[in-house]
């Protein structure tokens, strides 16, 4: 009896990690596409909201016991930061 409480109880929280990769990954194309309007020029100031999001999105990530949400935010915050730097923070 014992055995199968530990065996559920390994099954539920595997799935629960899993989602969280689902839902950190589900953040990153979120933030994705609003990166991509925050590319236009005059729309840069957006990356500002975007880079905490991204974060948020990567801590989940983190949770997970898969790496490729984390790993997606991760590489957003990047490419949001750069974004900023060639606008010089506002354009």
């Amino acid at each position: 009896m014992l055995f199968v409480q530990n065996t559920l109880r390994k099954a539920t929280s595997h799935a629960i990690l899993s989602d969280m990769n689902i839902i950190s990954i589900i953040v990153g194309v979120i933030v994705l596409l609003f990166a991509l309007i925050g590319f236009i020029p005059l729309l840069g100031a957006l990356n500002w909201l975007l880079i905490p999001m991204a974060l948020v999105g990567a801590a989940i990530g983190a949770l997970s016991s898969h790496k490729s949400g984390r790993n997606l935010n991760l590489l957003l915050v990047a490419f949001c930061t750069i974004r900023l730097i060639i606008g010089h923070g506002l354009i």
